[in-house]
């Protein structure tokens, strides 16, 4: 193979990943310092170069199991970056993916372990090189989804309140939504299941927990809220 293509340039490959979690306080991003120059120090995504044994998904999604212990993630492409001065160490082609937590199913070693932080994602500090427009490019595409994807399955925990399905929502949007059209809307949705289990730990009356029914979505995907 190498006897081909010898009079093009040579590139390098990589991958950053986006982590999004929900937590009590809302969306958030998982980031941390860069321990290696270029940019030692600064807040960035994580990443890494991709392997000559693999595709640039597989990089991906072995990049995310490093970072989260976690497999079968909800991930997406989130576009290719390839701006000429983007890395000043060399010529460094990126393909950005997101995926999508719960807060609570992080655990804290892997945390430790990668020296990462959660930032809300509307108090983000600066990042290294582009990945502020990885991560703008990221929310547009969950904002464009949200409506017709219910993404909201993999940042909620199994049984959450419509109380917390609402604050989710609204931090995937940045808009606020009408209690009670949202509720209204939400109770149509046969896959959105309510149980008998109720959370009484922000009141004594308490909130009727619910959950999503994957195989009853799987049936009728027309997802609309």
């Amino acid at each position: 193979m190498s006897e081909y293509y010898s009079e093009h340039s040579k590139f390098y490959v990589s991958v950053d990943v986006m982590v999004f979690g929900f937590g009590n306080d809302g969306l958030k991003l998982l980031i941390g310092r860069r321990k290696m120059n270029p940019g030692i120090g600064q807040w960035a995504l994580y990443g890494g170069f991709v392997r000559a044994d693999e595709s640039v998904d597989d990089a991906a999604r072995r990049t995310v199991r490093e970072l989260t212990g976690m497999d079968d993630l909800y991930m997406r492409q989130a576009g290719a970056y390839g701006a000429i001065d983007r890395d000043p160490g060399a010529r460094v082609i990126s393909v950005a993916y997101f995926a999508l937590i719960n807060v609570g199913d992080y655990s804290e070693q892997k945390q430790e372990q990668y020296e990462l932080s959660w930032f809300k994602v509307d108090e983000l500090p600066p990042l290294y090189s582009d990945h502020e427009l990885m991560v703008a490019k990221a929310i547009r595409m969950m904002r464009k989804r949200l409506s017709v994807e219910p993404m909201s399955m993999n940042l909620l925990p199994p049984l959450f309140t419509l109380t917390q399905f609402q604050k989710l929502y609204e931090a995937i949007s940045g808009k606020p939504q009408d209690k009670r059209n949202f509720r209204k809307k939400v109770q149509e949705m046969d896959f959105i299941e309510k149980t008998d289990k109720i959370d009484k730990s922000m009141s004594k009356r308490g909130a009727y927990l619910w959950r999503f029914n994957a195989e009853a979505y799987e049936e009728h995907p027309e997802f609309k809220l």
